[in-house]
């Protein structure tokens, strides 16, 4: 499963970030890295757009960069 998904409010763990280098870099200088806690906060209508927490950080994403982020839900 993909960060596009979770719902509104379920946090999961990064198994694996399926993008392009360049993305990689970027995602991960934000702490998006295997294993890291990810808690979706808020899409877009269109699912266009997602907000989410890693750690203290709130970051957007756009549909595209969500798709490459392969997550497992917390139990």
């Amino acid at each position: 499963m993909n960060l596009l998904d979770l719902s509104i409010g379920e946090s999961a763990k990064v198994k694996k970030i399926h993008a392009s280098s360049e993305l990689k870099r970027r995602l991960i200088s934000f702490g998006v890295i295997k294993g890291a806690e990810v808690e979706l906060l808020a899409t877009a209508p269109a699912k266009s757009t997602v907000e989410i927490r890693v750690g203290k950080m709130k970051i957007a994403l756009r549909k595209e960069e969500a798709k490459t982020i392969e997550v497992e839900k917390n139990e």
